[in-house]
């Protein structure tokens, strides 16, 4: 269903063929006045790139997936290609958290323990002799006190080297797990977004139809948000009338209502799909009673789908209940 403000606009030509037809005084009641028309697509650009490829020409009937137009793709292609190596560096640090140590860095620790226990040993043991020649006055102090510190700095020593160990021995804490999880889901994230851009520069149909209108010519670099391609929907057509204000109330959506094309012989039989809930012209507070009559109600009139066949911007009349 196209947009309400869409709808709601009144082409001038379609204005003139309605008061050409009915007259600007006396317009019927009974019959709704207009043209076949089809649903409009445009397809828009999201980047100012240049147009590199136009497989299609303008009239050619598509189908849903059809490329139509190609924007070139080599900075976006290298977008892409950093985005994947973020992602790939995040997912091998949140690989690692879960993995833990490998055998040989728990090997290194362990000696790294082993060696500060053998120090701490030897430097308890030479403190004892330093302090036992310091009692019977046979080392000074100076060197007690270089004793006292070794031993205590071998200590340490072996304190951090078992908790290095410890740590490599329990992995990551859940919280480094959970921080690496949501900067791999950040970089997914960031690369898919990239990949739709990168898609995007490949202009497809998105719908079965006639390619109207390629605004772009080869080699040009097209406008961020401007069309870039413009496709008429397949099907039958619908004709878009306006009712007039008397007949209003005698209509909704749902309605099987008679059609009459000019150039077609026989009578058709349409479906009213959408009706404007406010008229297109002056407010009807702004009128008086024999004037609220000429206010015109934008309609659209589904045609069956044996009549796909029919031109756009043929006259069409309805007939109102």
């Amino acid at each position: 269903m196209p947009a309400l403000s869409s709808r709601l606009l009144i082409l001038p030509s379609a204005l003139a063929l309605l008061l050409s037809l009915s007259g600007c005084d006396d317009a019927p009641s009974h019959v709704a006045l207009g043209t076949l028309e089809r649903d409009r697509v445009a397809l828009t650009a999201t980047a100012a790139e240049v147009v590199v490829e136009l497989p299609v020409a303008e009239g050619q009937m598509v189908t849903k997936g059809t490329v139509l137009v190609k924007l070139d793709d080599t900075r976006q292609i290298a977008v892409v290609r950093q985005a994947e190596a973020q992602a790939a560096q995040a997912r091998a640090a949140l690989d690692k958290l879960r993995n833990g140590a490998r055998p040989e860095e728990l090997a290194a620790a362990r000696a790294r323990v082993a060696g500060a226990r053998a120090s701490l040993v030897e430097t308890q043991q030479s403190f004892e002799r330093t302090r036992d020649l310091q009692q019977r006055g046979t080392a000074s102090k100076a060197a007690y006190d270089t004793a006292l510190a070794n031993r205590n700095a071998a200590e340490a020593a072996l304190k951090s080297a078992e908790e290095q160990l410890r740590e490599l021995e329990n992995g990551a804490r859940s919280e480094d797990l959970s921080a690496a999880a949501a900067n791999l889901a950040a970089a997914e994230a960031a690369l898919a977004s990239q990949q739709k851009v990168l898609a995007d520069l490949t202009v497809v149909a998105s719908r079965d139809g006639r390619l109207d209108s390629l605004p772009w010519n080869l080699g040009e670099r097209v406008t961020q948000g401007s069309p870039l391609a413009i496709l008429m929907a397949d099907g039958a057509p619908f004709a878009r009338v306006y009712v007039p204000e008397p007949a209003r109330v005698r209509v909704k959506p749902g309605d099987q209502l008679k059609v009459h094309v000019d150039g077609l012989d026989r009578e058709l039989t349409g479906t009213l799909r959408w009706i404007s809930s406010e008229p297109s012209f002056t407010p009807y507070y702004a009128l008086n009673q024999t004037e609220r009559a000429r206010l015109m109600y934008p309609a659209e009139v589904l045609l069956p789908d044996t009549e796909a066949d029919l031109p756009s911007g043929m006259p069409a009349q309805v007939q109102l209940p």
